[in-house]
């Protein structure tokens, strides 16, 4: 399988790197200053699985490439436009597109750009980091990726895929039924990056206050309910799992939104937290902790603009 990953950022690097170890060859598209990083240091990951260095193949653009059979999509949803035009060039009749970006809008996006035929529903549940110095460096035991079908088949392709990514350490799914994984992910991630970047704290910080994991399991509780109104109902394991992982006082977790603002950068607010905002309010719940959020979030975006961060 002839894969293209566009990024070699923490999610990119990640998947793209720990498929190079196992044998599968894997070509970056990246921007020229990464292309030399890459070029002269390699790809390098730290992590509990192993730590791995390797060259790789780049490529700065797709134009005269012969079409891959994966494009692995790993860019922020705010680049999404510009990582459309980037990849187009690599997309055959049949190639597989699985974006791993956060939340759910960018399917709907995807699909009228390349036909849903082409483009998988895809989750990675990962915490991960670019340092400073380019290296990927694994933050915990999660490297899990999961996808399927939009419409809920096991297609061959998908199996294929899965039998490919067992080689490597990665924990892959190939699921039935993948749109519920990622009303479940988006519920989780919204509730973490919104409280932790509202707050700038992590969620232990948070709980260790009085009132910090009602309130973080109030605005869960909301998320949920809006999956539900969509059809998607998340699980009781799932909800217990989050339930117990938001009243936990010695949690370290932060969203990378958070890092994003620590880095002084741009977020995906409007993505999750805006998205979540419009549904909430389409189907009639309280939404005063999204819009709270969300104002917040939009003011640094304000403060950001005009230089004053």
């Amino acid at each position: 399988m002839r894969i293209l990953c566009l990024g070699a950022g923490a999610l990119g690097g990640y998947f793209g790197g720990r498929l190079i170890e196992a044998g599968t060859p894997v070509t970056f598209l990246v921007r020229p200053a990464r292309a030399k990083a890459l070029q002269e240091n390699g790809l390098r990951i730290e992590s509990i699985y192993g730590n791995y260095a390797t060259p790789v193949n780049t490529i700065t653009s797709a134009e005269g490439c012969e079409p891959f059979d994966l494009v692995l999509l790993s860019c922020k949803a705010y680049d999404l436009e510009t990582a459309m035009v980037a990849i187009t060039p690599a997309v055959g009749p049949q190639t597989m597109i699985l974006p791993i970006l956060n939340g759910l809008s960018h399917l709907e996006t995807l699909n009228e750009r390349f036909g849903a035929a082409r483009v998988l529903g895809g989750v990675a549940k990962i915490a991960a980091t670019l340092t400073e110095d380019c290296t990927i460096k694994h933050l915990n035991d999660w490297r899990y990726l999961i996808f399927g079908e939009q419409n809920g088949q096991l297609s061959e392709r998908v199996l294929a895929l899965k039998a490919i990514l067992d080689t490597t350490s990665i924990v892959a799914t190939a699921s039935p039924d993948i749109m519920q994984v990622m009303w479940e992910k988006l519920v989780h991630l919204s509730t973490i990056a919104g409280m932790t970047c509202c707050m700038r704290a992590s969620v232990g910080e948070i709980a260790r206050t009085p009132s910090g994991s009602a309130l973080m399991t109030a605005f869960f509780e909301t998320n949920a309910a809006i999956a539900a109104c969509e059809g998607h109902q998340p699980s009781d394991a799932f909800m217990a799992e989050y339930r117990g992982i938001l009243a936990n006082p010695q949690s370290p977790y932060t969203a990378s939104m958070l890092r994003d603002i620590e880095r002084k950068g741009p977020t995906e607010g409007d993505h999750i937290i805006g998205f979540m905002l419009e549904k909430a309010l389409a189907h009639g719940l309280d939404a005063g902790l999204h819009q709270i959020i969300m104002v917040h979030l939009q003011s640094y975006e304000q403060r950001r603009a005009a230089g004053r961060l």
